[in-house]
């Protein structure tokens, strides 16, 4: 188990003052997220977060997580309390190394973990692989040309255009290896914030060309 910072519980803010309705709340915007790539989501909670990482992505973990669930988590957050009030809130288990995870969550200036590295299930399991959730420095919908990404794929009626900035300049190049191990592959949801978006593993990211 990881080595993580040692706090008075009195000291942990509170998880969500329903745990019922927030998680399902939380649990539904993600589910909105992964079958609508791309767009936007907002979280809305009342759970008193941790100073470090973005709120949304604490939020979604928050609701995610269970006594069954393994956790990784990137240096910066690693250091903070973090790991200790999802431990105390959802009985998660932290470890050491992102393969060993089935949830990851990588804070804003944190190296990512490469994807291939993670759990990506297998063809006669593909539900047993990591879900990475990645706190972004900007998320938001974009028009073609500006330099976003073009998304395509189940759950996207034509093309969804999203501008993405906070990412490694690789990622591109690592999700297109990623969708193309289907149905292996890891999914990952990008986190500002206030707002998700989902990224699952069938869908395809094509970096628009910038207008002059």
């Amino acid at each position: 188990m990881s080595a993580t910072p040692t706090t008075s519980l009195s000291a942990l803010g509170a998880g969500f003052s329903s745990e019922a309705l927030g998680s399902q709340g939380v649990f539904r915007a993600v589910l909105q997220a992964l079958s609508q790539p791309g767009a936007p989501v907002a979280i809305v909670h009342d759970a008193e977060l941790p100073a470090t990482g973005h709120a949304a992505s604490a939020a979604v973990l928050l609701a995610l997580l269970d006594s069954e669930c393994t956790l990784w988590l990137s240096p910066r957050l690693a250091a903070s309390q973090a790991g200790v009030w999802l431990r105390f809130h959802t009985g998660c288990v932290l470890v050491d190394a992102p393969e060993d995870a089935r949830f990851a969550w990588v804070a804003a200036g944190d190296a990512l973990p490469a994807l291939a590295r993670l759990q990506c299930g297998s063809d006669e399991y593909p539900d047993q692989s990591a879900t990475c959730v990645i706190d972004v420095a900007v998320l938001a919908p974009a028009v073609e040309g500006a330099g976003a990404w073009r998304l395509a794929g189940p759950g996207i009626r034509s093309a969804q255009h999203l501008h993405v900035a906070g990412l490694p300049e690789d990622f591109c190049a690592q999700w297109a290896d990623n969708h193309g191990a289907f149905p292996r592959g890891v999914d990952v949801v990008l986190a500002t914030a206030s707002h998700i978006a989902g990224l699952p593993r069938t869908t395809c990211i094509e970096p628009s060309t910038v207008e002059a």
